[in-house]
């Protein structure tokens, strides 16, 4: 199977290398890329300045995928990755709980697998997924903010056999004049629909991380989904 990638970058990026980009990443040192041109195109002007999208093709025959979007896993374990990947959290003790619980018993092994399907965390997400983890808001609230953005998936290539199916095709340049513009303005729009969102009264049978932890949930609690 085939699929196109697109990676939004401040530089044309012909040849990507195994073992390059941030070990503080959302499923640690990869290549991210996303199927959705638009919000490359964001990416590729998030510093501020002109950038450029560049297409692939991804060839995913024989290689071992991990999609965390395809119903057998739940948000929780894509939390539990965050846990065990981004180095800024919040304090305080239930977050540092939720964290610690998190990757004891929602963290997958990924050390397996060539490519990761999965959410993409902008910073402002992010500050989503740290208010479930600090007990603010509940798992049901957490997932509907995820789909405010509109935020797709990411593609994220994680092993040298990855890395050997991926093809250039081309590059285009982007305007930081639009398409920064358009970024902030999604994010913002996401910001004040999630504020109206906490501002509702929770529903007695939502769930909050110290119900989690309380009652022992694992992976494949049908509660979690």
């Amino acid at each position: 199977m085939e699929r196109t990638l697109y990676h939004g970058s401040q530089i044309i990026l012909e040849k990507p290398e195994y073992g390059k980009g941030a070990r503080n990443n959302d499923y640690g040192r990869g290549f991210y890329c996303t199927e959705e041109i638009e919000p490359a195109r964001e990416w590729a002007c998030a510093k501020q300045t002109n950038g450029y999208v560049n297409q692939y093709k991804l060839n995913l025959e024989g290689l071992q995928v991990l999609n965390l979007n395809n119903g057998k896993y739940n948000i929780l374990n894509w939390l539990a990755l965050l846990a065990a990947n981004r180095t800024y959290w919040q304090n305080g003790s239930i977050a540092e709980e939720g964290k610690r619980y998190l990757k004891e018993h929602f963290l997958l092994d990924i050390s397996e697998y060539d490519v990761i399907i999965g959410y993409r965390a902008d910073d402002s997400y992010f500050s989503f997924a740290q208010d479930f983890v600090a007990g603010v808001i509940s798992l049901q609230k957490l997932s509907e903010a995820m789909r405010l953005g509109k935020l797709g998936e990411q593609i994220v290539l994680k092993s040298p056999q990855a890395f050997e199916k991926i093809q250039y095709v081309k590059s285009e340049p982007v305007d930081m004049q639009a398409y920064y513009i358009k970024k902030m303005e999604r994010e913002r729009a996401a910001r004040k629909e999630y504020r109206m969102s906490k501002r509702q009264k929770a529903d007695l049978n939502e769930l909050f991380i110290l119900d989690i932890m309380r009652e022992g949930m694992e992976n494949g609690d049908p509660r979690l989904f």
